[in-house]
């Protein structure tokens, strides 16, 4: 009879689920990212993200009074996650999907420290192995696997403009642990996705205001669909969930596994197909999460 999983096992399931649709984000952000304004875009992709998330938390464990105490705390964690959102897609108006995946991998060390100023969490040697064996597999499926092209690497405005929002999503992870108080994953979730909504609105209303929707292609709406239920609600409870059973540089260690993603994405919708040898920037990536996954 196979035993049931562990807590931090569950988180580690958690966070795969959660690289493979936060992928998709690249792929598909990079195709609506010139149509609409990213402040527009990230305020209804919260509201509708919000209304899932706040619906489910009514079917399950419901809405106690308890969870709004210091609702400081979610304005904290939405104006994060908000950032990072605006800046993402800002970024993706210049910035190629396998570029902006490149930017993402640096999001697992800014955590770690992220994680030692706010919990004083401490990377272990192995973790530390772990961190820069994934960073290498990640760069050498980002590059498919030329080292001529990692050289020529140049960092334009919008890997720079990734970057700062990248900053503010290696901060949220370890501020979800310190922040909680013992609220349901799926409740504090809502919470921060009213507290972010609010404040996109106060910053993107004029945006929303001068929006043609209905002039919007249709690859602005199936992105809009996919960010709001895939890359909003199910991988904020998916990130929240996984933030209070693994330390913060483990969570967000699945950003190694993103650029792979991003390159199967790359392939269902365009058909690119990656040189053989990327399988070896995979097979590091993997190396990297089995020493992480390793107690």
């Amino acid at each position: 009879m196979p035993q049931p999983l562990t807590e931090p096992q569950r988180g580690h399931l958690a966070m795969l689920a959660f690289s493979a649709l936060v992928a998709g984000s690249f792929s598909l952000g990079v195709l609506a990212a010139p149509h609409i304004d990213p402040g527009a875009l990230s305020v209804v992709r919260f509201v509708l993200a919000g209304v899932l998330v706040g619906m489910a938390a009514l079917l399950t464990t419901g809405l106690p009074r308890q969870a709004w105490v210091a609702p400081w705390r979610y304005l904290v964690l939405g104006g994060l996650l908000a950032a990072y959102f605006v800046l993402m897609f800002e970024g993706l108006k210049t910035a190629a999907p396998v570029s902006a995946a490149a930017v993402f991998t640096l999001t697992p060390l800014m955590a770690a420290g992220f994680g030692w100023l706010t919990l004083r969490q401490r990377l272990t040697g192995r973790m530390a192995l772990a961190l820069t064996i994934g960073g290498l597999g990640a760069l050498w499926v980002i590059f498919r696997a030329d080292p001529a092209a990692l050289l020529a690497f140049e960092v334009g405005r919008g890997e720079v403009i990734y970057f700062v929002g990248c900053v503010a999503h290696a901060a949220y992870a370890p501020l979800v642990r310190k922040l909680n108080r013992g609220e349901p994953a799926v409740v504090f979730t809502f919470g921060m996705m009213v507290a972010g909504t609010l404040l996109l609105a106060i910053y993107a209303w004029p945006a929303v205001v001068a929006t043609d929707w209905a002039a919007l292609p249709g690859v602005v709406w199936v992105t809009l669909v996919y960010v709001a239920v895939a890359a909003s609600a199910l991988t904020f409870v998916l990130l929240q969930y996984a933030t209070l059973r693994l330390p913060a540089s483990k969570v967000m260690a699945y950003t190694y596994l993103v650029p792979s993603w991003v390159a199967l994405w790359e392939l269902v919708l365009h058909g690119l197909v990656q040189p053989g040898l990327v399988l070896v920037g995979v097979a590091m990536t993997v190396l990297a999460l089995g020493l992480l996954l390793k107690e």
